[in-house]
């Protein structure tokens, strides 16, 4: 088959799979495990590390496999949701997934699940676990889709788990307590392996929690710490490394990354922290210059994850433009009032997807004597915030995946320059 035919077998396949399966969500791996024992693929024949958490669960993952590279390791990742193409979501060790390579996958899942109903992200992370099976990788990291307990990655169990952050999302589904949402995501702990917990803000029953499963914990603040320009990192084997002045996915996220490779026996040295501190993220605080204008894109949808990334913008020595959109289920309105003081004007949309918070939703949330418009999409909220944009002015794009997906795709195509 020509690239091409792959492209469109690709397509027609990721087609298919949204269409198998009434739910978008169904927690639970009993389905799963029958699947997964056909396919082989319930154990892995390489160190596994498996990342949960609110915020901060991509960082983690681009900075761990930063340094295993570094070090020599050959790392193959499985991360979601993509923003551009599918392919994003699986990372092998010489590159993406090939959409012929994906194609084989998804018929191996098929003829396994014969038929036994499968969501779009367990058909997905079947698929990823099969080539991850198959390939010579030393080093396998796995993201968790939601939650933890009972999220289709938990199928395979982890030499080190980590719980990035806790943080109020998805409360539908995980529960409306710090405390409820941690014991979802320190399900991915197994007993006898290390736990490593990133923030050192704990969730009240977090000590509980590990205790009762049997991991051995090591967390933040007390195992492992990151003091930037106060001694640096230190980790729980005793070893220590200089903190970068500067760390683009965060301090935090590097010290967590680091312990955990350390637990799963991949050396991390200081040539290696230096190198990765400039890694950067697509959409994660994610810097970019177009027609001449400062442009960030954030992919932060919780009032924590937009927090953070309203604390690491630069200061903007003119106007702010934001493009702005959210689900409908999300804290507009506690997020839209991080950006309450300043010189901004608000361009609001709601990204192509049923989810999405319409724009009198928007309107509504934002803080009082606000300077707004509404546009028809993404693109055009885009294209009207950089015409608009004057030097030394900055435009801002965020609240969801989706909007920043679909700005990335109208930069893409040339729609927005």
């Amino acid at each position: 088959m020509s690239k091409t035919d792959h492209a469109a077998a690709l397509a027609a396949w990721l087609t298919r799979i949204e269409a198998m399966h009434p739910a978008e969500i169904e927690m639970g791996l009993g389905r799963l495990r029958v699947v997964a024992d056909k396919l082989g693929v319930s154990t892995l024949p390489m160190p596994v590390i498996t990342v949960a958490g609110t915020n901060g669960k991509g960082s983690t993952l681009r900075l761990m496999s930063g340094l295993a590279r570094h070090s020599g390791r050959r790392v193959c990742i499985y991360t979601s949701p993509h923003l551009i193409h599918f392919n994003e979501r699986i990372m092998l060790p010489d590159g993406l997934a090939s959409d012929g390579q994906l194609c084989e996958a998804f018929d191996q899942v098929d003829r396994a699940r014969g038929n036994t109903p499968l969501t779009y992200f367990e058909f997905t992370t079947l698929a990823a676990l099969w080539l991850f099976a198959g390939c010579d990788a030393d080093l396998a990291l796995l993201e968790v889709g939601l939650g933890g307990r009972l999220d289709a990655v938990n199928l395979v169990d982890p030499d080190v788990a980590v719980v990035t952050s806790v943080g109020l999302d998805h409360q539908d589904w995980l529960g409306d307590t710090r405390e409820a949402i941690c014991a979802e995501k320190c399900g991915i702990g197994r007993s006898g392996r290390p736990l490593v917990f990133g923030e050192q803000d704990w969730p009240e029953n977090l000590e509980q929690l590990v205790e009762r499963m049997g991991a051995v914990p090591v967390l933040a603040g007390r195992e492992f710490v990151a003091e930037p320009g106060q001694g640096g990192l230190r980790f729980v084997d005793g070893t220590v490394a200089e903190c970068p002045e500067k760390v683009v996915l965060g301090a935090d996220n590097l010290a967590t990354a680091c312990q955990a490779l350390m637990l799963a026996n991949v050396p991390v040295t200081q040539a290696a922290v230096n190198e990765v501190s400039g890694l950067a993220l697509m959409g994660r605080c994610e810097y970019r210059h177009i027609n001449g204008v400062d442009c960030w894109f954030d992919v932060g949808h919780n009032l924590a994850a937009v927090s953070r990334f309203h604390s690491l913008l630069p200061g903007c020595m003119g106007h702010r433009h934001l493009v702005f959109g959210m689900m409908a289920d999300k804290p507009i309105a506690e997020v839209a009032g991080q950006f309450a003081d300043g010189d901004v004007s608000w361009y609001l949309c709601a990204p192509d997807m049923p989810r999405a918070a319409a724009v009198d939703q928007l309107v509504a949330a934002l803080p009082s004597q606000s300077v707004s418009s509404v546009h028809g999409s993404v693109s055009d909220a885009l294209s009207c915030a950089l015409a608009a944009a004057n030097p030394g002015d900055q435009v801002v794009v965020f609240g969801s995946f989706y909007t920043v997906a679909e700005a990335w795709l109208a930069v893409e195509d040339g729609q927005s320059e």
